[in-house]
């Protein structure tokens, strides 16, 4: 068995333990949900509770290894090669309005590179799954992005940042002209979701900004090994840590970044 693929069922061991945590916790809050800054920033007792599962699953199998998590931040040595980005519940104001759309998302970088993704929808007991190398499946069975090859018949995703009150950089203007230029835009407020949803084939594209490593780590690989392509907005190589992501089934890609790069931001919502 290669390192990839025991890095691979550690993380579905981990998210499998999360998403019984989050199914326990659903709809049982109550007033334990506040906010951790912005206006809708949310965290929640699940939260909490599915990142300290993921957690001690990790440490138990590699304690060596650094992590980066959304509630605990950086644990661990942040220099060693091997790098888990976590984020137990992502969705939580989905979460939080009992609205089915959350996933657990765990990805493993080593040297900066996104290798190993999962992502688990424990309501819809979806499992999403790749390493690079070894392909992506839904529920083990292989899975592969759409071939949509024009802008005007795609259907796309995107989602808004936390401080888009704050900030003239804050894609409402993106999505009004996109929403003009394809056959819809969506906005479902989970970004693993959104790329595992692109891997699968159900949409044929996903921008956005203000995201965090944690987010997308194991989208991107999951994506990539279904056939995708993911970049920054002017189709430059992603660095993950900028918060912004263009990801698609690869036959859009250009027309959707020549889009993006063209659009004036609106200014800052009042």
């Amino acid at each position: 068995m290669t390192n990839l693929q025991i890095f691979l069922d550690t993380a579905t061991e981990a998210a499998l333990a999360a998403g019984v945590v989050l199914r326990h916790y659903l709809g049982k809050l109550e007033d334990m949900i506040i906010e951790k800054g912005r206006p809708g920033d949310l965290v929640t007792a699940a939260d909490k509770a599915s990142e300290a599962v993921i957690l001690e699953v990790l440490h138990r199998h590699f304690p060596q290894h650094s992590i980066l998590a959304e509630e605990s931040g950086k644990l661990g040595n942040q220099d060693n090669q091997y790098l888990w980005a976590i984020d137990p519940l992502d969705g939580t104001t989905n979460y939080a309005h009992q609205y089915p759309f959350f996933a657990v998302s765990i990805g493993l970088l080593i040297d900066g590179v996104p290798q190993v993704g999962v992502i688990y929808d424990p309501l819809h007991n979806e499992l999403f799954k790749a390493a690079t190398g070894l392909g992506a499946t839904r529920n083990h069975c292989s899975i592969k992005v759409s071939k949509t090859s024009e802008l005007s018949k795609s259907l796309l995703v995107t989602g808004f940042a936390y401080d888009r009150h704050e900030t003239s950089d804050n894609n409402y203007a993106e999505f009004c002209h996109l929403t003009h230029l394809t056959q819809g835009v969506r906005r479902s407020g989970s970004a693993s979701l959104d790329l595992a949803h692109v891997a699968c084939g159900h949409l044929d594209g996903y921008w956005e900004r203000g995201i965090s490593p944690w987010d997308i780590a194991a989208g991107i690989i999951l994506l990539q090994e279904a056939g995708g392509k993911v970049t920054a907005y002017d189709s430059t190589p992603l660095k993950i840590e900028s918060g912004r992501i263009l990801a698609t089934n690869g036959y859009i890609h250009n027309n959707l970044s020549q889009e993006l790069m063209q659009i004036s931001p609106l200014s800052v919502w009042k």
